[in-house]
């Protein structure tokens, strides 16, 4: 009863999330795998013990942009070479959503491309313009609400989270806790993005978020720009990439980054001698998703394919929530009481969670499109 209780309004959140798909939540995998159509151009198998008998024979998977301290990407793998006994490399591991279109691109047919790709949801329409996704349908596609996939199956998000503020309080004893703190003039040469906007996810996702702090909307991301524009005039931007190198030397006090990114750095934090702090700022509260791709043409696709299972599947999810995010599939992992009160403690609060929602892909295009014309004469001088 306890845990049911702890776990209560998370649940309620989720579900409430899950309801704007009109997918059967709370679908078995073994009943998906049997309902779903798999739409890979390669023969690997329409159940996962299939699929991982076809990855075992091509042995590897090469995949890009996953940070150890990402979403708990470090445990997530480590798990998924134990169990299936396949290689997985990955390449670049900080890497932004834009260096890995590129990567496909740069080497198209050569040994070492990207296979699976992990992109911020402002790039998903550029992996499928490009012809770079491949429709796959995962055996957990109905458990996966309608607004974190693609209809066709080029991609699905398989996690997300929050935009939080990250503060190293052993250097900031009075830690900013929301967009309108950060302009204060103590901060000056404190605060940090994680990237480019224009190239980065989760730096797109703090524009938006101080957009919305700022009267905007999902529709009009020009007063995330413009603060960031006075945020830089002031003295209090740095342009310095939030990194676990930046972070654990000190040069970055101030970052922000998904909720998810800091929950594997604090006891690092802690052993280079600081102490860190994490606050979802409330007057701009942004949750944004990463989608996940089977690249076309991949030397290893059953391998790919296995990998984008896992990722939805229970072990994925399960790895997401140990490092603090969102699984797609939250709904179903509650209602089957696979989500204890530990790992629920790891999330954004219920409140902060009921107050996500996602931009419509339209909504995203046209915002990045307006960063592409406007960050570079108005923030980055470039």
């Amino acid at each position: 009863m306890r845990k049911l209780t702890m776990l209560a309004p998370l649940a309620v959140a989720a579900v409430a999330l899950s309801a704007c798909s009109s997918a059967a939540v709370g679908t078995t995998g073994a009943t998906s795998a049997a309902t779903t159509a798999n739409t890979s151009a390669a023969s690997c198998g329409t159940t996962v013990p299939e699929i991982a008998a076809a990855a075992k024979k091509e042995g590897s998977v090469d995949l890009i942009a996953l940070p150890d301290t990402w979403a708990n990407y470090g445990g997530i793998l480590d798990a998924f070479r134990k169990k299936y006994g396949i290689k997985a490399t990955v390449a670049n591991p900080d890497a932004s959503s834009a260096d890995e279109i590129t990567a496909i691109k740069t080497l198209r047919g050569q040994p070492g491309m990207p296979e699976v790709v992990d992109v911020g949801a402002s790039f998903t329409q550029q992996m499928i313009d490009d012809g770079y996704a491949q429709a796959y349908k995962p055996t957990t596609w109905n458990e996966i609400p309608d607004n974190l996939k693609d209809p066709a199956g080029h991609w699905v998000a398989a996690y997300y989270g929050v935009m939080s503020i990250g503060v190293n309080t052993t250097l900031v004893k009075n830690p900013p806790k929301t967009f309108a703190d950060l302009k204060k003039p103590e901060y000056k040469g404190q605060i940090a993005l994680n990237g480019d906007p224009r190239e980065a996810g989760a730096a797109f996702a703090s524009v938006m978020a101080a957009s919305l702090a700022n009267g905007g909307s999902f529709d009009n991301i020009m007063p995330g720009i413009q603060y960031f524009s006075d945020l830089k005039k002031s003295g209090n931007l740095q342009m310095v990439k939030v990194t676990k190198a930046t972070l654990l030397s000190g040069e970055v006090p101030i970052a922000l980054d998904w909720t998810y990114n800091f929950p594997a750095l604090k006891p690092l934090m802690k052993s280079a001698g600081f102490n860190l702090q994490v606050t979802v700022p409330q007057d701009g509260v942004y949750g944004g998703y990463y989608a996940q791709s089977v690249v076309t043409q991949a030397a290893h696709p059953c391998a790919a394919e296995l990998f984008l299972e896992n990722l939805v599947g229970d072990d994925g999810a399960l790895g997401y929530l140990q490092g603090g995010a969102i699984p797609a599939r939250y709904a179903t992992l509650v209602k089957e009481g696979k989500v204890d009160a530990t790992l629920a403690a790891s999330l954004p609060d219920a409140k902060t969670i009921s107050k996500i929602a996602f931009p419509t892909q339209k909504q995203l295009d046209a915002a990045k499109a307006t960063l592409a014309a406007q960050w570079g004469p108005m923030v980055a001088d470039k």
